[in-house]
């Protein structure tokens, strides 16, 4: 009995976090733009063959990329790409793939992209470039009415979702300073999965949160008033899509991101997630302007 009751209460508390039920916001609509002939021509032939542009993805990451009730994989993320790919005369087709095998797979040629909230950072720029279209930072919440500090956080029990940035480049480097300066540890909580992550903080299991401030500003707004913010935003960078280094694909899918910044339907996209900061004016690869794209 005790356990059905947990159940319930997971199923009802995940809910409200990642909104599966509802699915897409309120007042939602496709945007699917018309292609553009010359940026159409700008697509690898090894892209274009089929005419499918395949993006590795690992839902639920709201409001990148969650499942709706009838498992259909949606998200501010997953029309963006679609929107884009539209622009280069593709069909985007989501592949949903462990978080840790989509790299590989892009790198390997079975994807063609990594459309999964992918933070494009020095390390990760050796091997594959990144078509930016978002910035956004860490950002941690806490049960409403806690005082939870995220720069003094030893002893605490802190959810993130694994190998993401959160737990990788804050949590785990701020457990190994607690640890030198003989404090207590940081309890890392590492689920598959950003809803999961948050759930163990909205029954407490965890002490905070720690994820991209999207994702954390998602799963807040959908807590019932049960979880907030604490704690300023902070190592802001850009989220892009991984394609092969020097890749054509890349000035391709910039060239259609820019069309969609000048046209209005970028920001219209980002704005029906609620991800209204961290927009971008121009389309970049790597964080550096594509030549003869935008201003």
């Amino acid at each position: 009995m005790a356990a059905a009751v947990i159940t319930a209460a997971s199923i009802s508390l995940t809910s409200c976090v990642t909104n599966v039920e509802e699915g897409t916001p309120e007042g939602w609509e496709p945007i699917i733009p018309a292609e553009v002939p010359e940026i159409a021509a700008m697509v690898p032939e090894s892209v274009a063959a089929d005419g499918v542009l395949s993006g590795g993805v690992n839902p639920p990451f709201a409001p990148f990329e969650l499942k709706d009730s009838d498992g259909e994989i949606i998200g501010m993320e997953m029309d963006l790409a679609r929107a884009t790919a539209a622009v280069m005369g593709l069909e985007f087709q989501p592949v949903e793939q462990d978080f840790a095998m989509i790299l590989p797979a892009v790198q390997a040629g079975t994807l063609d992209v990594g459309t999964t909230g992918l933070t494009d950072n020095p390390e990760r720029r050796e091997n594959f470039d990144f078509v930016n279209f978002l910035y956004a930072g860490i950002q941690w919440a806490q049960q409403t009415g806690d005082t939870i500090d995220p720069n003094n956080a030893c002893g605490l029990t802190v959810a993130v979702q694994r190998t993401t940035v959160s737990e990788t480049d804050d949590v785990r480097p701020k457990n190994e300073a607690c640890e030198d300066a003989g404090e207590d540890p940081i309890t890392v909580l590492s689920y598959d999965t950003s809803d999961n992550a948050a759930l163990a903080l909205l029954i407490g299991r965890a002490d905070a949160l720690s994820a991209d401030s999207p994702v954390t500003a998602w799963a807040v707004e959908r807590s019932e008033g049960k979880m907030e913010l604490t704690g300023d935003m902070f190592d802001a960078a850009p989220y892009g899509w991984a394609v092969p280094k020097d890749s054509e694909l890349g000035p391709a899918m910039a060239a259609a991101l820019q069309h969609l910044i000048d046209s209005g339907e970028y920001a219209r996209i980002l704005n029906q997630w609620g991800v209204e900061s961290g927009l971008l004016e121009q389309a970049m690869i790597n964080e550096e302007p594509v030549e003869g794209i935008g201003s």
